[in-house]
Order: structure tokens, then C-alpha cells, then sequence
């Protein structure tokens, strides 16, 4: 049986973005620059993601692409099922934990566009709106509607394959979330004050900058480009063989950063617009945005109304760009490895995640029980994003970098001699010693092992 593949490159590149753009770029990326000081911290997290980042979705690509399998099958075939076939495992493992935590804060997108079409953040105090977060949050029945839905338009997207579901959607959701992520960058830039957040963003204060902001910004790159949970490399598994990996590495690159550096010329300007710190933390989203948005259009109901509703909208895309990606990293595993049916596979995947996430929502307020001192929730948070993400990045610099012929990275990165690679030693430097170190320190901070 002939493998799916994408139908045309542009497909194929705004695939790999968006399994790249997600809710990292547009919640995570501002806050983590907030508590970092802003345009400094946003100059080294462009040098980790074009110095560090892309390599090793390079390698990612490679390993994908020249085995044409699942991220799970990937490594075993490159190295004819030797004890390196963990690595996929791990990754497809940590895609579906990922997975069904993930999908309750994209549900909670869902209940905030609901919210801004009925007018429902207008005459709001800040206390009101920390309380209402709280209490949806920990509501055993709204969440998990939410968390549903958002599973089901995942699901229903990945059944319909690789070219009618996956690239199609991409075609349509990237430019949508383009266009309205620039609408929004322009109307918060247009707001009085906003310069205050224009400076913060674009004026580089290099005395704040210290190793926690380097270790930050390695962080958020890492996060930001999915790297690690075998996404890419089961993307790259659907590439032609006259893709460019360096081309596509460095289109994906450019988009993932442009959507978050917008993200920023959103929230930035908004927020000094009406005095606020951008700096509230993973509550940025949906209790100091919100806030932000009814001080700076409060005159104007309706503006404030139509800017929350594009901007949930927005954070949705994004999020169900990824879930997408994630969803097809196990779902693409389960009918490779086991034979069995896409649309049974990905039913399979998906009743997985409707436990997981039901059980990661009810973790927020209804069921109190606590792992190692954290909610269900936060523990696959924790394992998944400081340690499983971390340890698979690490793993697959070492297998391409070390293990892996060089000349099938070279074959890959050319395209069998027929495009020009004149970086292939520094990309290799990179894999072997610069990005393992990178992401070890990383690890150790996450940790919090050198605090």
C-alpha cells in the first residue's frame, strides 16, 4: 500500500507550522518575555530558535522522512530495531499525554469565545474576572463539554487523512489565524499608550539579562517548536522526496516566530495601554486579557466585544492546529504498527484522551487527589514538558548527530546531491555538542536543579 504524502510543498510547510504554532506562541511566548524583561529576552530566544531550534528540526525531518514511518517506527527502522527505538516510543507517548491535558485549555478557548459573543467579560471588575476563571475552571460539567468538542473537531479532522484533512485544514486555519493575529496586532498598536508596550517589546534592556533569561529563552524556543513529542518527524514521514528540509526547517522557523513576536505587538501594547503589567503568568490568557481588553475598548462595547471574540478565535486555531499534529503522531503509530484502520486508530486515541482529560479537568477543582504533591493535571504537565520533551530532543541530536551515518543526513539535507548544503558541518557541530549541552541545561532548570 502506497504511504500518504502531502500534496504540494506549501502543504507541507504549513503543516509542519502548525504543528509548530500553538497556544505556546501566543499564551506562553508573551508572558515567559513579561517575566524576562521584554525585547532582550525576545533577542536570545531568536538566536536559540535559529541557532539551536532548527537543527534539530532538521534532524527531526530526517529521521521522518528517510525512514517514511511513524515517529514510533522511525528510529527502529534507521537503526534496524536496535535499543534506539525508545526514542519514538517516547515521543508518541509523550504526544498523547500531551494530548489529553492540552485539550482541556483548548477547550477553555471555546468557552471564552462563547463568553465574548455574548457580551459576557462587559461591566467586569479584575476580581470578577479571577473568580469567574475559577469557578468555570473548576466546574465538573462546562469544562469537560468544552474539552469534547475540541476532541471532536480534532478527531474528525485526522480520520479524513493526510491530504483531505490534515494539509486541507492547514490551507485554510494558517491563513485564517495570519490575517487575524495582524488585525489584532494593528488595533492593540493603535491604542493610546500603546508605545509603552511597543518600547517594552523592541528596546533591548541587556542589564537584565542573566542566565535564567538565556535558560528561558532556550525553553521557550524548545516548547514553541514542538520539538521532541515526534510531531515534525511524523510530518516529515508525509514529505516528497523533493522537500527541502533546510528550506522548510527555516519556513517553519520564520512563521512559528512571527506569530508569537505578533502575539507580543498584541498583548504588550494592550496591557500598558490600560497600566497592566504583562507578566500575570499562564493566567494571562484568561484573566488578564480579558481585563485588558474591556479597559481598552470599554467605551466601545462593540469593539470590545468583536477584539475578545477574534482573538479567542485566534487562540482556538492555534490550539487545534496542534492537537492535530498530536492527535496524528499516535494515530499514524497505531495503524502503522498495529494494522489497524486510521478511523478505528483514531477513535482509539481519542477515547484515551476523553479519560485523560476528563480526569486532567476534574483535577482543577472536583477531584482533589494529589500525585507527588500535584494535581493530575500538572503532573502530566510536569513529566511531559520538563522532563519527556527535554529527554527526547536530547535523544534525537544524539541518534542523528552520533549514531546516524553522516552521509544519510547529508543525502537528506541535500536531497541525494541535488540541493547545496554548505551549513552541513556546523549543522552537525550543533547535533553533537552545542544543542545536547543546550537542552541538558534546560533540563536541569526545569528541574530547578540550578536554582
Amino acid at each position: 500500500m502506497d504511504r500518504a504524502s502531502f500534496g504540494s510543498k506549501i502543504g507541507a510547510i504549513l503543516a509542519a507550522a502548525g504543528s509548530a504554532v500553538g497556544l505556546g506562541n501566543i499564551w506562553r511566548f508573551p508572558y515567559e518575555a513579561g517575566n524576562h524583561g521584554g525585547a532582550a529576552f525576545i533577542l536570545i530566544y531568536l538566536a536559540c530558535v535559529f541557532i539551536m531550534g532548527m537543527p534539530i528540526m532538521i534532524a527531526e525531518f530526517t529521521v521522518g522522512r528517510r525512514a517514511k514511518a511513524s515517529t514510533g517506527r522511525a528510529f527502529g527502522l534507521l537503526a534496524n530495531n536496535s535499543k534506539w527505538n525508545f526514542i519514538g516510543m517516547l515521543g508518541v507517548l509523550a504526544g498523547l499525554l500531551i494530548l489529553g491535558y492540552y485539550s482541556v485549555v483548548a477547550g477553555w478557548t471555546l468557552e471564552y469565545i462563547i463568553a465574548s459573543v455574548t457580551n459576557g467579560f462587559a461591566d467586569k471588575t479584575p476580581e470578577d474576572f479571577v473568580a469567574a476563571f475559577q469557578t468555570f475552571s473548576q466546574d465538573p460539567i462546562r469544562p469537560v463539554i468544552w474539552l469534547l468538542a475540541f476532541l471532536f473537531f480534532t478527531h474528525f479532522i485526522v480520520v479524513k487523512g493526510v491530504k483531505d484533512g490534515i494539509e486541507k485544514s492547514a490551507k485554510i486555519m494558517m491563513p485564517v489565524l495570519f490575517i487575524l493575529i495582524v488585525v489584532l496586532a494593528i488595533c492593540s498598536m493603535t491604542l493610546p499608550n500603546a508605545s509603552k508596550g511597543l518600547e517594552f517589546l523592541l528596546k533591548p534592556d541587556f542589564s537584565k539579562v542573566n542566565a535564567d533569561v538565556f535558560l528561558g529563552a532556550m525553553g521557550q524556543a524548545f516548547f514553541s517548536l514542538s520539538l521532541g513529542m515526534g510531531c515534525l518527524s511524523t510530518y516529515a514521514s508525509y514529505f516528497g522526496s523533493d522537500t527541502r528540509l533546510g528550506k522548510t526547517a527555516l519556513s517553519v522557523g520564520v512563521i512559528d516566530t512571527f506569530v508569537a513576536i505578533l502575539a507580543g505587538l498584541i498583548i504588550f501594547p494592550a496591557a500598558f495601554s490600560v497600566g497592566i503589567q504583562p507578566d500575570a503568568g499562564p493566567s494571562l490568557i484568561f484573566i488578564t486579557l480579558p481585563n485588558v481588553f474591556q479597559q481598552a475598548f470599554g467605551g466601545i462595547p462593540f469593539l470590545a466585544m468583536i477584539f475578545s471574540l477574534l482573538f479567542y478565535v485566534l487562540l482556538a486555531l492555534a490550539a487545534l492546529t496542534s492537537t492535530i499534529s498530536l492527535h496524528e503522531v499516535v494515530t499514524a503509530y497505531l495503524n502503522e504498527r498495529f494494522k489497524i484502520g486510521r478511523n478505528r486508530a483514531a477513535m482509539l486515541v481519542t477515547g484515551f484522551c476523553i479519560v485523560t482529560g476528563i480526569l486532567s479537568s476534574l483535577s482543577l477543582g472536583a477531584w482533589d487527589a494529589k500525585f507527588f504533591s500535584l494535581s493530575f493535571f500538572d503532573l502530566l504537565d510536569f513529566v511531559t514538558a520538563k522532563l519527556m520533551l527535554p529527554l527526547g530532543g536530547l535523544l534525537v541530536c544524539l541518534f542523528v548527530g552520533w549514531y546516524l551515518k553522516r552521509s544519510v543526513s547529508y543525502e537528506e539535507l541535500t536531497n541525494y546531491g541535488l540541493q547545496k548544503a554548505t551549513y552541513f558541518p556546523i549543522y552537525m557541530f550543533i547535533l553533537r555538542y552545542f544543542a545536547p549541552i543546550a537542552i541538558t541545561l534546560i533540563f536541569v532548570n526545569e528541574l530547578g536543579w540550578l536554582s
